[in-house]
């Protein structure tokens, strides 16, 4: 059917077309004129509404015959031009989904480019201060001066850190910044009862010359970690194991266990204190004979609490 339609259309336009040319030919000769137009003109005209007359016959005669053909201009164009429309609705909250994204990439950037500078700046020297270093420790004993001990602990702090941050700055003023929310949370806890340890730490990084340091304070209790004569740690060896070149490599692991026990327990020591030689201790007490098993034991010397350093010494037996 469509193939008979679109013959019949070219031979509608052959005969057609023709007939125009002719008739705008004869408008010529006659010297005929529309709208006070020159002759020519007028034959232009003629022609060009004859060759619309010809699309107009074209789109009626497929109108009338063809069914897919109404279909499309009729029903599917319009609902084309809706599907866009609805289309370019839909993409609104999508492009402002993506200028959100472009905004966090943006501010991504600008914390990368700080921490860039940051890591530049502290590896030239000028950082004096890292985020979430210990920067002061004191003993708080709950009682009715509290809040006076607090602040002779804010001051002592103060001073120390003007020392590591401003160190050619004689003038005397205030360089740590708190949260009051902070020292609040602190004196409520405090006031409860009990022995504590207070840290103060730093916020943030901080540079040399910086005229002010933020921090915040963190409380701890301040209890028995180890008692005088305590095993904290302890290991079996045979004498092959501790063979001389053995020695110093067994000891480490030994006393970084013994870091990692007292750690697990709440202190906050940094080292541990040895008394002795240990190597000598261990040399002296190995005899000849083979399959002699030994235990070394790391034993405290004193009573060390949260914030107390821990001194041990090293106890070797056989089993």
């Amino acid at each position: 059917m469509a193939w008979i339609l679109i013959v019949f259309l070219i031979l509608l336009g052959g005969l057609i077309a023709p007939f125009g040319d002719l008739l705008g030919t004869k408008i010529g000769k006659a010297r005929f004129s529309i709208l006070k137009l020159r002759p020519k003109k007028t034959a232009t005209i003629v022609t060009i509404i004859t060759g619309g007359f010809i699309s107009a016959i074209s789109i009626g005669l497929l109108l009338l015959v063809s069914e897919e053909f109404r279909q499309r201009l009729f029903v599917d164009i319009p609902f084309l031009q809706k599907t866009l429309d609805e289309s370019k609705k839909a993409l609104i909250p999508l492009q402002e989904e993506r200028k959100m994204l472009e905004d966090k990439i943006n501010t991504k950037e600008k914390e990368l480019n700080k921490l860039k500078s940051d890591v530049k700046e502290f590896r030239s020297g000028n950082v004096v201060i890292k985020k979430g270093q210990t920067l002061f420790i004191a003993k708080v004993n709950s009682n009715r001066n509290l809040k006076i001990d607090l602040a002779n602990i804010y001051n002592s702090a103060d001073k120390y850190v003007q020392k590591i941050v401003i160190p050619s700055n004689k003038k005397i003023k205030n360089i740590l910044l708190w949260r009051p929310s902070d020292i609040s949370e602190i004196e409520s806890v405090a006031q409860k009862g009990g022995n504590w340890i207070i840290l103060i730490k730093s916020a943030a990084n901080v540079l040399k010359g910086d005229n002010f340091v933020f921090v915040y304070p963190e409380l701890l209790a301040n209890k028995m970690i180890v008692t005088k004569g305590e095993v904290i740690t302890s290991e079996t060896f045979s004498d092959n194991d501790l063979e001389y070149k053995n020695i110093n490599l067994k000891i480490r692991a030994l006393l970084t266990k013994t870091r990692d026990e007292i750690k697990s327990k709440g202190s906050i020591a940094n080292e541990i204190t040895t008394r002795g030689d240990f190597v000598k201790k261990i040399i002296d007490a190995l005899e000849t004979n083979q399959n002699i098993k030994y235990r070394l034991e790391v034993i405290s010397l004193k009573d060390s609490k949260t914030a107390d350093p821990i001194i041990v010494d090293l106890n070797i037996t056989k089993k």
